[in-house]
């Protein structure tokens, strides 16, 4: 593994041809079959945006796929229809259920939910969110969830040949005009891209005519925001935001090339295992492949290479390690004041093991998760809840940087100090 990364990191400062074709087959498929296996493992609810990206993917296994069709339309329909029920907002997920079942060429109009005694269609459901969204915008000048599930929202009814409604499609120009799209301090590359990719299949449906130059003005303003986020070692925002980011810039007519420094650069994270998450595998697959959520659209399901096959794996027992490091975890509340607490974790612990640890040893530190796409996320701490509806939400970092992963997903190998702030956005 070591020497792949030393290849492609060689390839991608010297400027000659990256790599292979057959190499890059072999990561592809690798990819796919990771993310095929996933939908074995995966905990809580199926996980829509995995679904999408199998079957965006050149290599199919169709009988897997269908399975994970089913679970989708038992389990997570079950679970969106709690959630309708109890009046919650689930623009995004019902986004990303609609562009799941679109790519497995699904019959959009059987799907429906019953919310007290009347039974609507799942696409007047989305309509519904997003019409609920945009009056927030109008009163509150913020969407109720945000205006990454907002994009998702304007993108799912587009990809599946619904009109959006003008206000809607209006309210996403507005807020790239007027650059809303912040998460904390910092602009959030992903909302940039998935509002770049809805706001062009709006311009390419030509249903957007009353403001065609303002829509033109925005993809433009979003195209350079994407191109001006590109950093020297080829990742777009961080690394997992380039996956969307490349998909956007390919949506909306820009070449992206396989030795392009943003390609390489995935490629390179993908053979160090960088994208173990299946949520990260599954928004880097598309873009590998020179696709975008934009190719639902025209998706036909027909004659599709059903080759794929898994072969068994055998399970690989990871020993804890003897090797302990030492974390210091500083919580700040939202008044600002702050606590600091000790522990010694196993090199390799994951921080959610760690905060697991320190929880044990410390009567004083509590925490609770919530589940999410991605994984678990931090919801409350020290009794103290960082949520959505107050436009809060808990802020990682590790000796001052910013955490890109989960608190699943992230290792701690070495001594450091893990800041956890309740942080508004």
């Amino acid at each position: 593994m070591l020497s792949l990364l030393i290849i492609s990191l060689v390839a991608f400062a010297s400027g000659e041809p990256c790599d292979t074709e057959s190499y890059n087959s072999e990561l592809l498929l690798s990819l796919t079959k990771n993310l095929l296996r996933s939908v074995d493992t995966q905990d809580g609810v199926p996980n829509p945006s995995v679904h999408l990206a199998l079957r965006l993917s050149n290599h199919h296994n169709l009988a897997k796929e269908n399975e994970h069709l089913n679970r989708l339309k038992n389990n997570l329909h079950s679970d969106l229809q709690n959630s309708l029920s109890s009046s919650q907002s689930v623009t995004g997920l019902l986004a990303l259920y609609t562009l799941a079942l679109k790519s497995s060429c699904y019959d959009l109009n059987t799907i429906t939910f019953t919310v007290g005694e009347k039974s609507q269609t799942l696409l007047t459901h989305l309509k519904n969110q997003m019409e609920q969204e945009k009056e927030h915008i109008v009163f509150s000048h913020r969407p109720l969830t945000n205006y990454y599930q907002y994009s998702l929202g304007v993108l799912a009814l587009c990809v599946t040949g619904i009109r959006v409604n003008n206000h809607v499609s209006n309210k996403l120009i507005k807020a790239v005009e007027h650059e809303h799209f912040k998460h904390g301090d910092s602009e959030s590359i992903d909302t940039y891209a998935m509002a770049g990719m809805a706001l062009q299949c709006v311009k390419d449906s030509g249903s957007h005519v009353q403001n065609a130059s303002e829509l033109d003005t925005a993809l433009a303003k979003i195209k350079e925001n994407l191109l001006a986020a590109q950093r020297t070692d080829g990742h777009i925002g961080n690394e997992f935001s380039t996956g969307l980011a490349i998909q956007a810039l390919l949506a909306m007519g820009n070449q992206v090339e396989e030795c392009a420094a943003s390609m390489v650069a995935l490629r390179t994270d993908a053979r160090s295992n960088k994208y173990h998450n299946p949520m990260a595998i599954s928004q880097i697959l598309p873009a590998l492949q020179q696709k975008s959520y934009l190719t639902v659209k025209n998706k036909n399901c027909l004659n599709e290479d059903d080759t794929l096959v898994l072969e068994p794996i055998e399970p690989v027992e990871v020993l804890p390690s003897e090797t302990k490091v030492a974390v210091t975890v500083e919580v700040v509340t939202s008044n600002g004041a702050a606590v600091v607490y000790t522990v010694g974790v196993p090199k390799g612990s994951s921080l959610l093991a760690a905060l697991d640890l320190l929880k044990g040893k410390n009567a004083d530190f509590t925490f609770e998760t919530e589940s999410s796409l991605w994984g678990p996320f931090l919801s409350v701490v020290n009794g103290e809840q960082a949520r959505q509806s107050d436009r809060r939400y808990w802020h990682l970092s590790s000796d001052g940087s910013a955490l890109t992963e989960g608190i699943g997903d992230f290792k701690i190998e070495v001594a450091q100090k893990i800041t956890i702030k309740n942080t508004s956005y």
